[in-house]
């Protein structure tokens, strides 16, 4: 059985400001540079295969959290938002006519303007995760992270979602025949 455990990326000023990135190459903040640099990456996730998304924030934190370079993976790029990048969500959410919804009443198809679909994401992010033949880290971005999640736990978009995505924690999913299942508990970055 191998193992993945997803990690997202530290904090950005667009995170802290409630804006959507998407697939915005924003930088981590220096906040989250000190707390990364204070934080690695537990046993025996150390020395797991390391992947990241190729956007600048996901890799860093892959490299603070490990003290290596991660290989990149494009299919772990963040969900692609469309027209919404770099609007405020908050904005988006009070303006019924935006069509901007909650996650537990997305879906499988639901589509931003001029963006991507759970759906699609995971039409990339299944034929990358068939790739992999030993335990892995990857380091990339909540939507990224809810798409392989949901099925994961079996979950459609629809009510509440049967996790939460912290940061600083590994959210570990098994690989098996049937498909991808959650461990019941994440882990914890240790402090170095």
């Amino acid at each position: 059985m191998i193992r993945l455990a997803l990690i997202r990326h530290g904090h950005t000023a667009w995170n802290r400001a409630g804006r959507i990135q998407g697939r915005s190459d924003v930088p981590l903040d220096p906040e989250a540079r000190a707390g990364l640099a204070a934080l690695r990456l537990p046993a025996p996730w150390d020395t797991a295969a390391l992947w990241s998304s190729p956007l600048s924030r996901a890799a860093e934190t892959a490299r603070l959290i490990s003290g290596r370079d991660p290989r990149v993976a494009p299919a772990l790029v963040e969900m692609n938002w469309g027209r919404w990048e770099g609007c405020h969500g908050a904005d988006l959410a009070a303006d019924p006519a935006s069509g901007f919804r909650h996650i537990e009443d997305w879906g499988w198809d639901y589509r931003p303007p001029q963006g991507e679909t759970p759906r699609e994401l995971w039409g990339r992010l299944a034929p990358w995760v068939a790739t992999l033949r030993r335990d892995a880290v990857a380091v990339c971005h909540i939507g990224t992270m809810r798409i392989l999640l949901a099925r994961a736990h079996g979950w459609n978009f629809a009510g509440p979602a049967p996790f939460r995505i912290k940061r600083n924690r590994l959210y570990v999913l098994r690989i098996e025949a049937a498909g991808l299942r959650a461990e019941d508990t994440c882990v914890r970055l240790e402090a170095r």
